[in-house]
């Protein structure tokens, strides 16, 4: 090589190095009007430079100019081809060499495997190998065990294997971790272990794959027993195990791990951070997530995307929304598993407005939702009954693809549900090509939520005739759908058969559903009598149905019961006072009415106001029966009165026994044309155009009163009226309820 070549390839490698194209192109022309013959090694350089400043025609113009280019000079420019994707170039390049040695090959292969062309990179293998065995190598090998590993061809891998074998290359440690992994994917253990023992080095990377394998297949012990007799651990050592304790739920030791890593003065990197931050977020260990989060800032890690994603789903798992929103608004970089992060958080915490907001600033910075995106911001929707929002990312997930997903089209089975629309509900999971145990209890649950035993209970039992199994959650939507209609004995078999048949180990809410299957039906001493024979307390939500069931039947004895363990248990809950005050209001006892509210003052316990809200072009109308703040406040009331006379001439009684003041029965009946439903309902009335549906949430149960008057309403307006309140659906149409006024 010529002093003149060696200078031009030195400054060439500077153009690389400072991705400088420009000056790379002048010494391109300065080399075509200097130098008459130039050496084939410099031109190599140049097609080389071209290539790494992305500059690939220059590259094959180069090339195509070279009188009589190398081997070298062919690898190069087909490597350019096989790691950009250009596969027909690449296909082009192979087929016009006059010879290829063991790095053409390699290449070519690698770049049908690596762009997703596999049928072509084993077709490409088994060329090689007729082309002779001299031209396999430890990269040819590696290449075929990871592609073979990631398709699940185990028959594949196991020839590969025997030719590793057969040609020498079983002692490279290059070859026998892919080989070690390949197996332990496949689930082949057995096999991964024994290619582990007759390895004849083992260096700390074969030895981090072989614990990652074990790990994999839930063999912790083994895996700690491998990493504790290491005779040399890595950062990656260390964070394996720590990935792998908290895959297997032993968050715990996850972290305890973390802290002898910490002593032992090792580095962390973004992986270790994230998988340590996560096993914080599963203990909902705020406090040891706080200490590691001050660890990020003082090593410089707090601005790595991964590190700063982690830590907002740490704090949202924590119920720690503002720390998470902190964080994310202080990431200088955000990428899509970032915003999913925070998107997730919200919809977590309740925050489901802010969830789906931060899907819409995510678009607005240039970045498309993911599957996991979408179908946190359709839940979102779901837990806010939106309709139209919920519409609008159904028909994005349509344009986009995402909702192939099982992910997205469970959201939107659940969404339907939620929002009161069964028959889209059920039409969607009818789209869906592939179902899974969380499909059917979607389904499941939006029938129970809507009243609809019977298909509730058919839809349990095709669940079961399709070999799914159903989980707690799925046992939680069909109980309640037997104790919303009143099904006492297929309640209690399927409660059995949860525990015998399923092995379901009953959690609270499953002993809510049977105390209010049984309260609802009246058998209050009955649900006494399965209450103290619990293996737990119920919690507050149980104490409340049970105590709202007494009000219903005016058993004061039952009532109080449930009320002193209710305020025992919450003391700041004021079910137990409200219920309490209602049921003694009901038979005229306003002393006890005043000795109940007086006890609430003193001890700070304040009434949850009643709201409702109805969504009316994207903006959400809230109403309550002491705000005055709607500017249609005044139409509402006009409406309402002219309702009212209406309502009345179709047999409407006022049923004042909800009202818990010592007033006049006027007041009381003005009291009841004010609450919350019946003004979001007006309001719908007035601007909700007649061909859609009403559709109204409230965060209480729906009185008695306001359900007979609904059913009224929906009889003289000739409107369907949807109003989810804290219980279930009621659908109100022609005078009649969805729910058979058992609610």
């Amino acid at each position: 090589m010529s002093g003149i070549s060696n200078y031009y390839c030195s400054i060439l490698k500077n153009c690389c190095e400072t991705q400088n194209l420009t000056q790379a192109k002048k010494l391109h022309c300065i080399i075509i009007k200097t130098v008459d013959n130039p050496e084939t090694f410099l031109l190599n350089n140049l097609i080389n430079s071209y290539i790494k400043l992305h500059n690939f025609g220059y590259a094959r113009n180069v090339f195509d100019k070279i009188p009589r280019p190398n081997i070298f000079s062919w690898n190069t420019i087909l490597s350019a081809y096989s790691k950009s994707g250009h596969i027909s170039k690449m296909q082009e390049v192979f087929s016009l060499m006059p010879r290829k040695d063991g790095v053409s090959w390699n290449l070519n292969i690698s770049g049908y495997a690596s762009h997703g062309r596999c049928d072509e990179a084993l077709k490409a293998y088994k060329l090689m190998i007729r082309d002779g065995l001299g031209s396999l190598n430890r990269i040819t090998f590696s290449t075929m065990l990871i592609l073979s590993s990631n398709k699940g061809w185990i028959e594949l891998g196991r020839q590969i294997h025997g030719q590793i074998t057969k040609t020498g290359f079983m002692s490279y440690v290059f070859v026998g971790s892919p080989l070690v992994d390949m197996y332990a994917k496949s689930g082949l253990i057995c096999d991964a272990r024994r290619v582990f023992f007759e390895l004849p080095e083992r260096n700390v990377v074969i030895h981090n794959t072989m614990i990652m394998a074990f790990l994999r297949c839930g063999m912790v012990d083994v895996a700690g027993h491998l990493f504790s007799h290491m005779p040399e651990k890595d950062s990656i050592s260390w964070t394996t195990m720590i990935t792998g304790l908290k895959q297997n739920g032993l968050e715990e030791d996850a972290i305890d791990l973390f802290r002898i890593m910490m002593l032992e003065g090792l580095a962390v990197d973004q992986f270790t951070f994230g998988s340590i931050l996560t096993a914080c977020g599963a203990l909902l260990a705020l406090k040891e997530g706080k200490q590691i989060h001050a660890f990020t800032v003082k090593t410089n890690h707090v601005d790595n995307v991964f590190v700063g994603s982690a830590l907002v789903d740490m704090y949202s798992k924590c119920r720690s929304i503002t720390y998470a929103a902190k964080v994310f608004k202080r990431m200088t970089y955000k990428n899509v598993v970032t915003w999913t992060s925070m998107v997730v958080g919200f919809g977590q915490n309740g925050y489901s407005e802010e969830a789906i907001q931060i899907v819409c600033e995510m678009q607005r910075n240039g970045i498309e939702p993911d599957e996991f995106t979408l179908g946190s911001a359709i839940s979102s929707c779901a837990n806010l009954a939106s309709f139209e929002e919920g519409g609008q990312f159904h028909a994005q997930a349509l344009v986009s693809g995402l909702v192939s997903f099982i992910t997205v089209a469970n959201a939107l089975v659940t969404l339907y549900g939620k929002c009161g629309s069964i028959g889209d509900s059920h039409r969607m999971f009818n789209e869906m090509k592939i179902k899974d145990e969380v499909s059917w209890t979607a389904l499941v649950s939006g029938y129970a939520q809507f009243g609809k035993a019977n298909e509730t209970i058919g839809l349990f039992g095709e669940m079961l005739a399709n070999g799914l199994q159903p989980d707690g959650v799925t046992f939680i939507g069909i109980l309640s759908a037997c104790s919303r209609a009143g099904l006492v004995k297929e309640g209690h078999h399927y409660f059995e058969s949860m525990i015998e048949t399923y092995g379901i180990k009953p959690m609270v809410d499953h002993y809510t559903c049977m105390i209010d299957l049984l309260s609802r039906a009246g058998r209050l001493e009955e649900a006494k009598d399965f209450i103290e024979k619990m293996p737990c307390q119920p919690d507050a939500i149980g104490w409340a149905t049970l105590l709202s069931s007494c009000r219903s039947r005016g058993n004061i004895e039952i009532g109080r019961w449930a009320a002193k363990y209710l305020q025992e248990l919450d003391p700041e809950n004021p079910a137990s006072y409200v219920l309490l005050s209602s049921m003694y209001a009901s038979r005229g006892l306003w002393d006890e009415v005043a000795q109940l509210r007086r006890r609430m003052r003193d001890k700070g316990v304040k009434k949850e106001p009643g709201f409702s809200w109805i969504k009316y072009k994207n903006k959400v109308h809230i109403f309550s029966s002491d705000d005055k703040s709607s500017p249609f406040l005044d139409q509402i009331h006009k409406e309402l009165a002219e309702l009212n006379l209406k309502m009345i001439d179709e047999g409407y009684v006022p049923d004042v026994s909800s009202v818990l003041h010592d007033v006049e029965e006027s007041e009381k009946i003005k009291m009841l044309n004010h609450h919350s439903e019946r003004l979001a309902i007006v309001f719908g009335l007035l601007f909700v155009p007649p061909s859609l549906p009403i559709r109204v949430v409230k965060n209480l149960r729906v009185c008695g009163d306001c359900h007979n008057a609904t059913k009224i309403i929906s009889k003289i307006t000739q409107r369907e009226i949807l109003v989810r309140d804290a219980v279930r659906y009621h659908l109100f149409k022609d005078g009649k309820c969805s729910c058979g006024d058992f609610w």
